[in-house]
């Protein structure tokens, strides 16, 4: 899908025929191609966003395009399209949109109509996951859902440096998007705690943690990152990254702070705050 929205806006736009032209917000004129999408993940919410990722291998650089002219003018969400998904290709789909929904919903540009497809897809997507991961049709259906309101909303405010430490990861060492964005899920949870409000206690309420009112803001906020490491440990993803060596750290993290999801993140982030978030992958 990200290629077809590539693809088309370069037929529309041809000034931009340099692919690396469109990283960011690139000014193009004219709406893409027509374009149908069919989503064969429940992942990306490609099919409802205005954002692609192109991976540049010559640069070992993914860089993420920001465009309401990629907009498909059909999506066709069917979870008999995703049946065929194994058990890694799910649970790395699902992380990468329970991401989305995470980030999205504690992004600075967050707002009250984000926060509400943001909250009910982390709904969603916690009581769904495990059971789509285990191969059954409600869960399947859960997570089509899910990863599509969760596109819903963070199409409309962005992301964090969860994403653009992902995107990073899997440029380099072509770590799957999803296992790395759940890898560095929790790590980014903790680092942007003091900087989320009570944000954090709706995030343990919908992913099912019980007791949140009664709890203070230092239990529920470590709550809420339990029941996300919880979730991705439950469905087989790893917590370290074995490829990660202290000599690509700085490429690492100054790729992840000239990402365009970065800005997006409630706590600004230096390249060396981003080089000890790397580090505890090691």
């Amino acid at each position: 899908m990200d290629t077809a929205k590539a693809i088309g806006i370069i037929i529309a736009n041809p000034e931009f025929e340099d692919v690396r032209s469109l990283e960011g917000t690139a000014p193009t004129k004219n709406p893409c191609v027509p374009t149908i999408a069919v989503p064969t993940t429940a992942g990306t919410a490609a099919e409802v966003t205005i954002n692609y990722v192109i991976t540049d291998v010559e640069r070992k650089r993914k860089f993420v395009c920001v465009d309401p002219h990629d907009m498909p003018i059909v999506a066709v969400v069917d979870p008999d399209m995703m049946s065929s998904m194994p058990k890694g290709l799910t649970a790395s789909t699902g992380m990468d949109a329970l991401t989305h929904a995470i980030e999205g919903y504690t992004t600075k540009a967050a707002w009250e109509m984000t926060d509400m497809f943001h909250l009910k897809a982390i709904e969603i997507i916690s009581r769904s996951l495990r059971s789509a991961v285990a191969g059954e049709a409600e869960g399947r259906e859960g997570m089509a859902l899910g990863q599509y309101i969760a596109g819903m909303g963070f199409s409309n405010v962005g992301l964090g440096i969860a994403h653009s430490m992902a995107h990073t990861l899997g440029a380099v060492y072509d770590t799957p998007h999803g296992v790395a964005c759940a890898m560095m899920l929790p790590i980014v949870m903790e680092y942007n705690a003091d900087s989320t409000g009570e944000k954090y206690r709706e995030i343990a309420r919908a992913m099912g943690v019980k007791g949140v009112d009664e709890m203070s803001v230092e239990e529920y906020r470590k709550a809420a990152i339990d029941a996300v490491q919880q979730l991705s440990v439950d469905v087989g993803i790893p917590t370290k990254l074995e490829a990660l060596k202290e000599e690509d750290l700085d490429f690492l993290a100054e790729s992840a702070h000239a990402d365009a999801c970065a800005p997006g993140n409630p706590k600004d982030a230096s390249v060396e705050d981003l080089k000890d978030l790397f580090r505890r992958l090691m």
